[in-house]
């Protein structure tokens, strides 16, 4: 599971997670009571988690669409580079976490605790991240910032990678031979695994955040919006802005159904609790295994030894361990257990 695609994964769940703790709670009951009850502080903790969050993810994102496209289009140029997989990952991560941070330093900074007047004498506290004092011209700056720096320029720096990926899949398989081996077919479908996952994710988000930015720029830059709020921009808002909440809760259920092995998993570690878990959760299936009746080893789960294949030199080996080590699938480096070989000429075969 301590792959490269797995590690961008991590960082986009703790992010997705600093927002459920320090953002939901508070922001939730806010719908109901209508005022800000919490001061300050929680209102600069809020509105910087929000922003922290949202850039991890689009972030890493991008890094994960990069990721992808390095190791389709050139998987060896990192080898040949002399760059370690794992450490460059966890320093780009990290990065990642600085750049989101450091963008954020306005909400920390400038969130205040807004007194609105209503009718009838009648007044309610907001927790605003736009100071009166820097007047309207402020308000569109960051709207429109986020708007570029956290949706529209990723998402184009991700459509690009994307594009370049698809035009290399193209022209690689119209060159490809009639008939691939099991080996060659098993890494494409590796790739293609996590590029679905991928997809998926960007897909959610683009979901999730389109609503609130098409409210945030329709509010801050139509000359009428005040004049034209009414009950179903009140509706289009309240969704938008559950909905931007809810992506950071949507994606462990989209990667239950796209991922094989992390549903897997998923069903080992915590459904183990449930009585008779391992028959719930597919653990008998799992475990069941049988022997072929010319084979030399066990097969313990439906399609979990599709791609072991027999090396007897040891570059052809480097190559395929290279080609597998950038081109898995998210939490795939697990999924194929293999036990040692009866026969002594298998045996051989594997030294």
């Amino acid at each position: 599971m301590r792959n490269v695609p797995n590690t961008y994964v991590l960082s986009l769940a703790l992010g997705d997670l600093l927002v459920i703790v320090t953002c939901v709670p508070f922001t939730s009951i806010l719908y109901t009571i209508e005022s800000w009850p919490w001061g300050l502080t929680i209102c600069k903790l809020s509105e910087c988690a929000k922003d922290i969050s949202i850039g991890v993810s689009v972030f890493t994102l991008a890094a994960l669409s990069a990721e992808r496209y390095c190791a389709i289009v050139n998987p060896i140029r990192r080898h040949v580079a002399g760059l370690s997989a794992k450490p460059l990952t966890i320093l780009t991560a990290s990065l990642i976490w600085v750049l989101a941070i450091v963008l954020a330093m306005p909400a920390a900074l400038f969130s205040h605790v807004q007194t609105i007047s209503l009718q009838g004498n009648h007044s309610i506290l907001v927790c605003s991240p736009f100071p009166e004092e820097f007047g309207e011209v402020y308000q569109k700056g960051i709207v429109m910032f986020k708007f570029l720096a956290y949706y529209a320029i990723p998402l184009c720096v991700i459509a690009g990678f994307y594009l370049g990926m698809a035009r290399h899949l193209a022209l690689s398989t119209r060159n490809m031979p009639g008939e691939l081996p099991d080996h060659r077919f098993e890494q494409i479908r590796a790739r293609r695994r996590v590029g679905r996952m991928v997809m998926c994710f960007i897909i959610v988000f683009v979901i999730c955040f389109l609503p609130y930015h098409v409210f945030m720029l329709w509010f801050h830059f139509c000359p009428t919006s005040r004049d034209d709020y009414d009950d179903f921009w009140h509706t289009f808002r309240i969704i938008g802005f559950c909905l931007s909440f809810s992506n950071s809760c949507v994606n462990p259920i989209a990667l239950y159904f796209i991922s094989r092995t992390f549903r897997q998993r998923f069903n080992k570690y915590l459904c183990f609790c449930l009585p008779g878990g391992s028959a719930i959760c597919g653990g008998s299936r799992i475990e069941r295994s049988r022997i072929r009746g010319n084979g030399g080893f066990s097969q313990r789960s439906r399609g979990d030894m599709r791609g072991t294949f027999y090396e007897n030199s040891f570059g052809s080996t480097f190559r395929r361990r290279t080609q597998e080590f950038n081109s898995t699938g998210v939490f795939e480096m697990g999924s194929i257990e293999t036990t040692r070989p009866t026969n002594p000429s298998d045996r051989r075969l594997l030294s």
